[in-house]
C-alpha cells in the first residue's frame, strides 16, 4: 500500500513539475515571439520622429533660402538706389561755397564775366568727380547722372530747380584729396579768382548729401541683348 501510495504521489509531483515546465516553456515563446514585435513598434515610432524632425529640418532650410533670396535682394535694391542716388549719404569730404565777384564792370567790360555760370560749376564739379567724390550736391540738389546744370538768366538751373548765388556744393569723398583737386596751383579755384569768383572751401568729417528727389524718364531707350 505504501509502495502504492508512494507512486502516486511521486507521479503527482512529476505531473505538477511537468506542468510548471510547460508553463515556463509557453511564457518564453510569448516572449520571443513578442520582442521583435515591441522591437518593431519601437523601430516604427522612431521613424515617424525622425520623418518629422526632417520635415522640419526641410521647412527651416526653406525659410532660410528664402531668407537669403530676400537678403541679397534687398542688398541688390539697396546697392542699385545708392547708384542711381536716391539714398540720403553722410561721410566725410568738402564743402565749398561760391559767390559771385564782389569787383564792379570797367567801363566797356562785359558784366557777365563776374558772375558764375554753367560752365564754371561744372569744371568744379568735374575736378570733384575726377579726384573720387562719390557723391555731389548742388543747393541741396543731388547730381545723379541725368542732372543737369545750365544757366536761366540770372539764375543757374539745377535739376530744372532754379537758384541763384551764392552756390554750396557739398562732396563726399577722401576729403584732402578732393580739397587738393580744387586747391592745386593752377587749378579751377585760381581760374575762378581771376575774375573775383569767391572760392571757399571747407574739410569736413561729416557732409550729408540729400537724395535725387525728380523723376527718371526713359521714353527712347528699352532693354537690349547682349551682342554676341
Amino acid at each position: 500500500m505504501r509502495k502504492f501510495i508512494g507512486g502516486w504521489s511521486l507521479m503527482f509531483v512529476c505531473m505538477i513539475i511537468g506542468f510548471m515546465l510547460a508553463v515556463q516553456f509557453r511564457q518564453v515563446q510569448i516572449a520571443k515571439e513578442s520582442l521583435p514585435a515591441q522591437r518593431t513598434e519601437e523601430l516604427a515610432g522612431r521613424l515617424v520622429q525622425l520623418e518629422e524632425e526632417r520635415d522640419e529640418l526641410e521647412k527651416q532650410l526653406e525659410l532660410l533660402k528664402q531668407e537669403a533670396e530676400t537678403s541679397t535682394n534687398s542688398e541688390l535694391l539697396t546697392e542699385l538706389k545708392l547708384q542711381a542716388g536716391v539714398l540720403p549719404l553722410t561721410g566725410e569730404g568738402i564743402i565749398i561755397k561760391m559767390d559771385d565777384s564782389t569787383r564792379v564792370a570797367k567801363a566797356g567790360e562785359n558784366p557777365n564775366v563776374y558772375l558764375i555760370h554753367d560752365d564754371d560749376l561744372l569744371r568744379v564739379i568735374n575736378e570733384l568727380r575726377a579726384a573720387g567724390a562719390e557723391a555731389v550736391a548742388v543747393n541741396g540738389q543731388r547730381l545723379v547722372a541725368t542732372s543737369e546744370i545750365r544757366c536761366a538768366g540770372p539764375t543757374l538751373s539745377v535739376n530744372n530747380v532754379r537758384s541763384a548765388a551764392p552756390y554750396e556744393i557739398c562732396a563726399i569723398g577722401e576729403k584732402k584729396s578732393l580739397e587738393n583737386a580744387i586747391q592745386m596751383r593752377g587749378g579751377v579755384a585760381e581760374t575762378l579768382k581771376v575774375w573775383g569768383i569767391q572760392l571757399e572751401v571747407t574739410a569736413a568729417d561729416n557732409v550729408y548729401i540729400p537724395p535725387y528727389k525728380g523723376t527718371f524718364r526713359r521714353a527712347y531707350s528699352r532693354i537690349a541683348e547682349e551682342n554676341t
